[in-house]
């Protein structure tokens, strides 16, 4: 639950509100400043008497409210050798309190039909929860008792399992994932020891293994009182009634000790710095620049925002130029400023092609400055920038929690929840001068940190003169638990002003509301499904053709994949680069890709450019550029994409789960992506003949939702109608594979893997079946949730992983029933014996509780349902795939209130049968694999990453 960079530019980005408007040449864009100006996110500021900062914004679209609360305390306020305190202290925070039992946290939310989490970044935490309207005051009371009501309750063995918890999530986002330690060195190398950026948010494992409960008494004494906190409460709440709930639960709540704004400490280095690291889990090499910079919110950060997205985005962009097109020594250039609180940072991050020797990227870099520095910026330029940041800001605030995130962030960092205004002018006044201004102060010439991450064994591919950086592996033992004696006394409860152990009644649960539906039907035969929403001026659109990976052909597989990028490479009338700018002057952002059934187009759009945007999507889709250039980097791009996934646990887990599930002779035992044999094979005369023989308007759909009626749509579609003919286009049918009738374990090595991963399952039914949505509903309290029985046991009550899950993933094809985890290594023969144990009992049958946390969890979360733009167009994309009626909510609410504990026991016993689940875990095999030998399987296979068999002898011991 750590944000690496929290919000970094999502909320930046917010900026640029007014400055759209400040040339409206017409009547409409005149009605759009308008409305704009009446946008802007309203609220109400106050402080009580503790201290603690209230921000309320009233937003009465849906019957849902936000409560997040922000502490001013991230992994800034750590110390030397007490690393990871603030992040492990979010967690401790989930226990329980002392008037709100252990792991009820969670299920209290979800039994309300809410969700919730937390974050840590280096300046900040946060806690938040989004709940029907009616269990504001529940809400409320749990987010006051575990501000001021915690402590007593912290005892050693919760302390000692959320410990174990934490550094499976460093094992599980650290140390198993390829260029984990990068952050870890740079930071070492950027800031000196001492200072708040030196240390990771995650924490050294050292200081994790070592923290004590008293540690975290004195952490939350000296930085969790209410006077180092905002309290932000958005959506439909009545305003006299949310003060009078928030003085009875806060404002009792005592100061504790003041916590003393930190200052700015940004930071120079005096020579450069270049490292290197063998990485385990790298397939490729990656090379970082980084300069240090200044903090955010000055007048020099915004500009140095500008000048990453010119050297970076796009295809005008010079490290594009030189390292993409010129040179093709990678598929991808990033770079990024990352201003926080105390000092920043300027990144370059470029993911070499394989094989690809990294003194070679940094001549590159070298180069792409020296362009930048012969073409400099241009006011187009810095207009493209600035086009886009008017619909980021309406994506920010659409939802009641981008809002809560947005005015939490601004009062904490600044005092001032609308520091927008204060944000927009300072973007606003960014020049093309300002950018070339902190090129030259900050990196022309100036020293940097550079690192060289490459595959074990490719010590050849680093950047000349590197040092070895002194990353420290974890050495995984055997599993010795450590046995903690629960105290037997009772907590000692911290007086009040009133019985906090009563839980606040709800109110009545807000109606099902479905939102109204329109469709129409062009004369091509392509179906149109919509939603008019008017809360903001923006549109979010689908185009969906049937088929995707379906339609790729055995031998030559990764076509449809292929056809997602070069469609997006320009058109008949504008190069790649062109169509790019094009888009990216409307604010727009129109994108492709594909799934196992289908070529996705989506697009996001200011309404009042809808159309110039459909013209685009209309062009790129009937009149595709071809080209021969651009097909090779997407092809070279595609191939080095697919071997870096094979050193990625998760990505080798679930592309041998689907070779084993599905079979030889089914499309879905290959990957979307293709393998690297199809892909290099792949000419362009297969694209066209998929273009000429699978799109087609009669297997297409088009989803819209945002402020538009159902007429401007129909016309702006006219295009398509006219000008695209339908043709006949037969989607192919496979045949299934016959039924498991064992239990499997196949082990994939991955040497020296600090976690392992856990893939079990079976093919079990498509979403078109009858019993598809009753499967989900029965599978809830096995792992359909934070509080199913697999996490509970594996994550809240053992230690041993981050987050365990069961689902069904059916489509209209027949999908899996798969449960899943990433587990410590010394843990993985016994974490799956758990999977399986539980997956056994639960075809027992749950108790009349269980069924009734699933029945709230379930019906009551609709009322967050339809509250963005997104989620509505996920809801018209299931309508259109599947045939749906507008009422099939309604319908799915039916299925859940109707459940009895018959029904769930029989699904449970039809659809859960682990005697026949194929079991896959991907790991180290030499110290993991030969204990399955003497487990209950019927078979126990060794494999490697193509999922062929191999010996044990064969693995590196």
């Amino acid at each position: 639950m750590f944000f690496k960079n929290y919000l970094k530019t999502s909320l930046i980005a917010v900026l640029l509100l007014s400055f759209v408007f400040t040339s409206c040449k017409n009547e409409k864009e005149a009605d759009a400043k308008e409305e704009t100006a009446n946008l802007s996110v309203d609220f109400e500021k106050y402080e009580l008497e503790n201290g603690l900062d209230v921000v309320l914004h009233q937003d009465k679209s849906d019957p849902i409210v936000s409560v997040a609360i922000q502490y001013g305390v991230g992994s800034n306020r750590e110390k030397t050798g007490r690393t990871g305190f603030a992040h492990l202290f979010e967690h401790m925070l989930f226990q329980e309190s002392e008037n709100v039992p252990q792991d009820e946290f969670f299920k209290k939310i979800q039994d309300a039909g809410g969700t919730l989490n937390g974050g840590t970044w280096k300046d900040g935490t946060i806690y938040y929860e989004v709940v029907p309207k009616n269990a504001m005051e529940m809400v409320l009371w749990m987010e006051s008792d575990r501000m001021g009501y915690l402590i007593n309750t912290v005892t050693e063995s919760a302390f000692y399992n959320q410990q174990e918890v934490v550094q499976n999530e460093k094992r599980q986002r650290v140390d198993n994932n390829p260029y984990g330690h990068t952050s870890w060195v740079i930071d070492k190398n950027i800031y000196p020891e001492g200072h708040p950026y030196n240390w990771q948010v995650i924490g050294e494992l050292k200081d994790l293994q070592n923290a004590t409960v008293e540690d975290v008494r004195e952490f939350y004494d000296r930085f969790y009182g209410p006077n180092n906190a905002t309290l932000v409460l958005a959506g439909d709440f009545e305003t006299s009634e949310a003060k009078n709930l928030i003085e009875k639960y806060f404002g009792e709540i005592k100061k504790r000790q003041e916590v003393e704004p930190m200052e700015p400490q940004p930071v120079t280095i005096s020579e450069t710095k270049r490292l290197y690291h063998e990485d385990n889990f790298a397939n490729a090499p990656q090379l970082n620049m980084v300069w240090p910079t200044v903090q955010q919110y000055t007048d020099d950060a915004y500009a140095l925002d500008f000048l990453a997205e010119i050297l970076s985005e796009g295809k005008k962009a010079p490290l594009y130029k030189v390292l993409v097109k010129d040179k093709n020594l990678t598929s991808r250039t990033t770079a990024y400023n990352n201003s926080q609180e105390l000092a920043g940072e300027f990144h370059m991050i470029i993911t070499a092609n394989s094989g690809v020797d990294l003194d070679s990227i940094e001549s590159g870099i070298n180069e792409a400055l020296t362009l930048f520095e012969t073409e400099g910026v241009t006011d187009r330029d810095i207009e493209r920038i600035k086009a886009g940041l008017e619909t980021d800001f309406y994506n920010g605030v659409s939802s009641v929690l981008g809002k809560s995130f947005q005015l939490a962030r601004y009062n904490t960092f600044t005092g001032d929840p609308g520091f927008i205004e204060k944000d927009i002018e300072n973007i606003k006044k960014v020049t093309k001068e300002d950018v070339m201004r902190v090129y030259n102060e900050y990196i022309k010439d100036k020293p940097f940190v550079m690192t060289s991450f490459v595959p074990k064994g490719q010590m050849e591919l680093i950047a000349e003169n590197s040092e070895k950086a002194p990353v420290v592996e974890e050495e995984i033992k055997e599993n010795v638990e450590k046995t903690i004696e629960e105290s037997t006394e009772e907590i000692a409860k911290t007086p009040s002003s009133f019985d906090r152990s009563i839980e606040p009644e709800q109110g009545p649960v807000p109606e099902l509301s479905i939102p109204e539906t329109w469709t129409a039907k062009l004369e091509n035969g392509m179906e149109v499904y919509g939603i008019e929403q008017n809360e903001i001026p923006t549109v979010n659109f689908s185009l969906v053709i049937e088929g995707g990976h379906l339609m790729d052909a055995k031998d030559k597989n990764g076509v449809a994949n292929l056809m997602t990028d070069i469609m997006m490479e320009g058109t008949q009338n504008k190069t790649p680069e062109e169509l790019e700018e094009a888009i990216d002057l409307l604010g727009a952002s129109i994108n492709m890709y594909t799934t196992n059934e289908s070529i996705v187009i989506r697009g996001n759009t200011l309404t009042r450019n809808f159309d110039k945007t459909m013209d685009l999507v209309e062009e790129i889709l009937l009149e595709p550029r071809w080209d021969q250039e651009e097909l090779g980097r997407i092809k070279t791009k595609t191939i080095n994409q697919i071997k870096r996934s094979e050193a990625n646990p998760n990505r080798v887990a679930g592309n041998i789960y689907d070779k084993l599930l599905y079979g030889e002779n089914h499309i879905f035992s290959l990957p979307t992506s293709g393998t690297e044999k199809s892909v290099e094979a792949i000419q362009m005369e297969d694209l066209k003949a998929f273009y000429d023989n699978n799109f087609s308007p009669s297997i297409s759909s088009f989803q819209i939702v945002g402020k538009i009626k159902k007429d401007e749509v129909l016309k702006q579609l006219n295009g398509l109608q006219e000008r695209w003919e339908a043709k006949e286009v037969t989607i192919p049918e496979y045949p299934m594979p016959e039924k498991r009738d064992k239990a499997s374990l196949y082990f994939v090595d991955i040497p020296n893997s600090k976690q392992s991963v856990i893939n079990i399952g079976y093919i079990a039914l498509p979403r078109t079946d009858k019993d598809f949505y009753p499967a989900e509903v029965m599978n809830y309290k096995l792992g359909g949730s934070f509080n199913g029985n697999v996490n509970l046991i594996l994550r809240e009550e053992k230690g041993y992983t981050y987050g365990a899950r069961t689902g069904f993933s059916g489509s209209k094809v027949p999908g899996t029933f798969t449960a899943s985890s990433s587990v410590r290594t010394n843990t993985t023969g016994e974490s799956v014996q758990i999977f399986k144990d539980q997956i056994a009992k639960y075809k027992e049958g749950i108790s009349e509780e269980d069924l009734e946390f699933t029945k709230n969890a379930m019906i009551k979360s609709n009322a967050r349902r339809f509250e963005t733009q997104f989620s509505l167009l996920g809801m018209l994309l299931e309508m259109s795939t599947y045939d749906l009626p507008e009422n099939y909510i309604e319908n799915e609410e039916s299925i859940v209130k109707n459940m009895t504990l018959e029904q769930h026991k029989t699904l449970a016993n039809k659809y859960l049968d682990e005697s026949k689940m194929a079991y896959v875990v991907v790991g180290d095999a030499a110290t993991q694999f030969a204990q399955f030998k003497n487990m209950d399987f019927d078979e126990v296979k060794l494999l490697n990453k193509e999922g062929e068999e191999v010996k044990l002898e064969d693995v590196k011991m």
